[in-house]
């Protein structure tokens, strides 16, 4: 499980470098999918987490 919390806390920091990348080459797409990617990515770790206390508890 720990395994996927580390996956998903990857992803979420190459997101937040892709909205810097997307920023520098002005691209509006890409900012804004990157973002949405942020989203998205934060989203399930929290939902995952809550999840898993909820079950051990």
């Amino acid at each position: 499980m720990n395994a996927l919390f580390f996956l998903l806390a990857v992803l979420t920091v190459a997101s937040l470098v892709a909205i810097g990348y997307g920023i520098a080459i002005a691209s509006p797409l890409a900012t804004i999918l990157s973002i949405i990617g942020v989203f998205v990515f934060m989203g399930l770790g929290f939902t995952l987490k809550r999840k898993l206390r909820a079950s051990n508890s």
